[in-house]
């Protein structure tokens, strides 16, 4: 098992529960999936930087992504239906608790005049939401074999009661936050 999954059963649940008062323990909020997405645009229309990203995306998370595709066609984007519009991938369980652990430990740090993130990327639901404009911050990436750059999506889904809840469970997990927002 994944360090942070221990961190969360032995220290960050009774931290939780004192600090909000809860009265049971399914009342914790918890990590139920992170989501990895990347979104192609008109520059990525070859076959060949197509694979590209779907091949690095696998190399991230570990797990076979899937395509998403256009449900219909819309002229102004030159995008027709059924056209390949991105690639994402859901991690739940071994491979969530792996892939955050990677990402608060080794990938955060390497990001370039890293600051912290904004309490502002949690939507209303708690869920944070995470904007990574180079992929090649990871390490399983090979420089060498990079064929285009691209960015990357991380929604972190959180089931919790608010914003707060949300907020210091990811605090008691290391994730770095701006001091002030």
């Amino acid at each position: 098992m994944s360090k942070l999954f221990d961190l969360y059963n032995n220290v960050v649940k009774k931290k939780l529960i004192k600090k909000f008062n809860y009265i049971s323990v399914m009342q914790v909020p918890k990590l139920v999936k992170i989501v990895l997405n990347v979104s192609l645009n008109s520059e990525f229309l070859e076959k060949k930087k197509i694979n590209d990203v779907f091949l690095n995306l696998k190399l991230i998370s570990g797990q076979k992504p899937i395509f998403t595709r256009s449900k219909k066609s819309i002229s102004n984007f030159k995008i027709r239906k059924n056209f390949i519009i991105g690639c994402k991938v859901t991690l739940r369980k071994d491979n969530m608790w792996n892939f955050l652990d990677k990402l608060i430990f080794i990938v955060i740090p390497r990001i370039r005049d890293f600051r912290g993130f904004s309490k502002k990327s949690f939507d209303k639901n708690g869920n944070l939401n995470i904007g990574i404009k180079e992929h090649n911050i990871f390490p399983e990436i090979n420089y060498e074999k990079i064929i285009c750059n691209h960015g990357l999506n991380i929604s972190i889904i959180i089931k919790n009661n608010g914003i707060n809840e949300s907020f210091k469970l990811l605090k008691y997990f290391y994730f770095p936050f701006k001091l002030f927002n």
